[in-house]
């Protein structure tokens, strides 16, 4: 259970990109961030959702918008209808392609907010999905043209949504200064991939060549936490997922995620889920 940068498919006909997943077996808890924004529809799915330092039940149709750079996975328990897959429709947006149609036409002006406040993740309300979910499905068989309206329309009515929920606590802001990206990248490349082994401030100040206190103000930075509290919550996170997708003994997940001890790991994990693991495992036991 690790993570990485993900590298976005190449669109041949658009100017976005898109998957439809179709998977059988489930959704694999699986860390990963990469620099376009994402908005995903997840259908026939259960599970729970981790996006930064936020982790949430989700359910049939649970579609979010997230930053760039924003780790994040699902990692499924069940699906409603057994005889069809879990499948999640994705579509990925160019921060520069947003940007540019967002400044140029000031009728978006209400979608350059919307990404704007998914710079740390959005959930959508029950009454938006309901109004958006039949045009996002409709999408997926659309010519490159038609997309073009529908998701137009999809973001313009998601902009409306006020009771959309921010997911986690802080966005991932990065900057061009100082090479500011491909370094808090390179980072957090090393974080989502080893989490589960002792990461010293002395190898991440290597890995973005900066000094050990040019790496501890970078981290704060960008992600507005220390890298202390950002792994305890990525191996939480993983812990969770374990925990409620298998019968492993919580000191063997407790291992798996990066904790030696296993009252360290009890300790941290009432910290971040206010309960035990086992009380957490108990919830997903019927």
């Amino acid at each position: 259970m690790r993570s990485y940068l993900e590298k976005v498919p190449e669109s041949e006909d658009g100017s976005f990109k898109v998957m439809n997943r179709r998977l059988h077996d489930g959704i694999p808890f699986s860390w990963h961030h990469h620099p376009e924004y994402e908005l995903t529809l997840t259908l026939n799915s259960e599970g729970q959702r981790y996006v930064g330092d936020h982790v949430g039940d989700y359910g049939h149709a649970d579609l979010v918008l997230l930053g760039p750079n924003l780790p994040h996975t699902w990692a499924s328990n069940s699906r409603p209808d057994d005889e069809e897959p879990h499948q999640a429709l994705v579509i990925w947006f160019e921060p520069e392609w947003i940007e540019r149609i967002t400044n140029e036409m000031s009728e978006l002006s209400g979608v350059k907010k919307l990404f704007q406040r998914a710079l740390a993740g959005l959930s959508f309300s029950d009454d938006a999905r309901h109004r958006v979910v039949p045009k996002i499905r409709r999408f997926f068989q659309e010519d490159p043209l038609e997309r073009l309206f529908t998701i137009l329309r999809v973001l313009a009515e998601l902009s409306e949504d006020e009771y959309a929920m921010q997911l986690a606590h802080d966005p991932v802001v990065l900057s061009s200064a100082d090479g500011g990206n491909e370094r808090i990248d390179r980072v957090l490349t090393l974080i989502h991939s080893e989490y589960s082994r002792a990461l010293p401030l002395e190898e991440l100040a290597e890995t973005a060549a900066l000094s050990v206190s040019g790496v501890h103000r970078l981290f704060q930075r960008h992600t507005g936490q220390t890298v202390s509290e950002y792994l305890k919550r990525i191996r939480i996170g993983d812990a969770c997922a374990q925990l409620s997708g298998g019968d492993a003994p919580v000191s063997l997940i407790a291992h798996n995620v990066g904790y030696s001890a296993l009252a360290n790991f009890n300790r941290q994990f009432r910290a971040v889920k206010g309960m035990t693991p086992r009380e957490y495992r108990a919830r997903f036991r019927r």
